[in-house]
């Protein structure tokens, strides 16, 4: 498997920072938040986008994708959602990145029918626009389909290989499903999986990897059990905790985990 970490956990800092970070503590990729206060987003002109290829490619790091924040089940519009993946695929299609992540986004006034169609709908129309591109959309783990289930029922109705899901172990966690059965679900439509840690459901404050009560033994575990060979993406969420130690000081450690749970499971 491949290790990556998100930008996310390093907010703000210019992309040659990043991608210096990645090389010297042993990352092969990097997931980039694509939000106007990050130095890689929609909003970025061709001159820009090529110079971050070029970056990319001179430090020998792979884009692994855009998280992005398009909610796919929320309420509202369909062609300003559509329009939002496009230019987020637009985007990862010119840096060269495979993935594009989207949320659910259901709101607590539609039944969980209205959301599953609403998603499955929008992301059914953006797929063949992804088709075209050659980046794959993946629906996460998270708010209002938290498990892999839930996400099985967005991705069930979809039926095209262009949408597949991301493992977000916390979200997964929360709500009540084990590795085992989210990786049934997920299986044949799984594009990474983004692996952290805290220290309670109560308190999700990033901690280092190892270093909290989420199941990343019996996620690498299940992963390695089924010969899968992604990417393990790291997503520190130290832009909504400015309390959480920085980043770069946790990524050598990090990564050094990782490494042991997959020696472990081999």
């Amino acid at each position: 498997m491949k290790l990556a970490f998100s930008t996310l956990g390093v907010p703000g800092l210019p992309l040659s920072d990043v991608l210096g970070l990645a090389t010297a503590h042993g990352y092969h990729g990097v997931e980039l938040r694509a939000h106007p206060e990050e130095p890689v987003h929609p909003g970025l002109g061709p001159d820009e986008r090529a110079a971050a290829v070029a970056e990319f490619k001179a430090a020998g790091v792979e884009p692994l994708g855009l998280a992005g924040y398009a909610r796919v089940a929320a309420p509202g519009d369909d062609e300003a959602v559509i329009g939002e993946l496009r230019g987020l695929l637009d985007l990862a299609r010119d840096l060269g990145a495979p993935y594009v992540r989207v949320f659910p986004g259901g709101g607590t006034e539609q039944s969980a029918d209205e959301a599953d169609a609403v998603a499955a709908r929008r992301l059914g129309t953006a797929a063949e626009y992804a088709t075209e591109l050659g980046v794959r959309i993946l629906l996460e783990t998270h708010d209002s389909h938290r498990t892999g289930a839930d996400a099985m029922r967005v991705l069930g109705l979809v039926g095209h290989r262009q949408v597949g899901a991301l493992w977000d172990v916390m979200h997964t966690w929360l709500g009540g499903e084990q590795p085992s059965d989210t990786y049934a679900a997920l299986s044949p439509h799984l594009g990474y999986v983004q692996v952290k840690d805290i220290a309670s459901a109560e308190d999700t404050t990033p901690l280092p990897l190892g270093a909290g009560v989420l199941p990343l033994t019996e996620v690498v575990d299940v992963l390695s059990r089924h010969s899968w060979d992604g990417w393990l993406c790291w997503e520190y969420e130290k832009r909504w905790y400015e309390s959480a130690a920085p980043l770069p000081e946790l990524l050598t450690r990090g990564r050094e985990h990782l490494a042991r749970l997959l020696t472990d499971a081999a």
